[in-house]
């Protein structure tokens, strides 16, 4: 973004419009651009008492952010996976859902997507409260399996009990449980057909739909982690954890 002596005096649609994430920007700030589209960043800012600066420097945050790879994550014992893992559910219920809902609640529609905003503003809290509800599951669930299995393995339970432990919620149950939820946006995507506008659509529905589409672009690689690095490591921690107890209970 150009960030020159002008910055300050162009209008909050023309800045987002050349660059959508500076929307969410706003918002982290507490700004819903569409109330401000016609006002400059300087008025905007002056309004909410927020410096400019301190936005440039939030965007260029988000602008360098990057996600550690796949292989990355693989090389990391189990332990930082799941942290990694409630690190992306937290930034999920308290900016990324807070922000969408905020636009698809504020933005007033021209008359021919009023029906559509309309249905979202149905469907997306109702996916809300069935996305949090999937995240606590897992973080009390599975996580919390995996906590155990690491204090199995550390020898913090007696022997009988370790057994009880291990035999009892196998992974695999939970694993299957959990790719129940790994298109949890289908309805939202057949709804927008797609993410599909015309070129001529207004600034807050292609705001809206490019937020939604990177949405779940997100939850797809985060349900592709889980299913593919997470769900092995912990099977394989719970079997190795397994054998091990096995061999303490036939030998002792």
């Amino acid at each position: 973004m150009d960030v020159g002596k002008n910055f300050q005096k162009t209008t909050v649609s023309e800045l987002v419009s050349e660059n959508y994430v500076f929307a969410a920007v706003l918002h982290y700030f507490g700004i819903s651009f569409y109330q401000y589209s016609t006002d400059s960043l300087e008025k905007v800012c002056k309004k909410h008492r927020v410096h400019p600066s301190q936005l440039i420097a939030e965007l260029e945050h988000w602008a360098v952010r990057k996600e550690p790879s796949p292989e990355e994550l693989y090389l990391n014992p189990i332990e930082v996976l799941v942290a990694y893992l409630k690190q992306k559910h937290y930034y999920f219920v308290r900016q990324e859902l807070p922000f969408l809902s905020n636009l698809i609640a504020g933005i007033q529609p021209e008359p021919e997507y009023a029906a559509l905003l309309a249905d979202l503003r149905i469907m997306f809290p109702l996916f809300v409260e069935d996305f949090i509800h999937h995240i606590h599951e897992e973080e009390s669930r599975l996580f919390k399996r995996i906590e155990m299995l690491q204090d199995v393995e550390e020898g913090n339970y007696s022997l009988s009990d370790a057994l009880l432990i291990l035999e009892k919620d196998p992974i695999d149950g939970l694993s299957e449980a959990h790719e129940a939820h790994d298109d949890e946006m289908e309805g939202i995507r057949k709804l927008t057909k797609d993410y599909m506008l015309p070129e001529e659509a207004p600034l807050t529905m292609r705001v809206l739909y490019h937020e939604l589409q990177n949405f779940e672009k997100e939850l797809s690689i985060h349900a592709q982690i889980e299913d593919e690095l997470l769900f092995p490591k912990a099977v394989e921690l719970e079997r190795e954890a397994l054998r091990v107890i096995r061999k303490k209970i036939k030998t002792n």
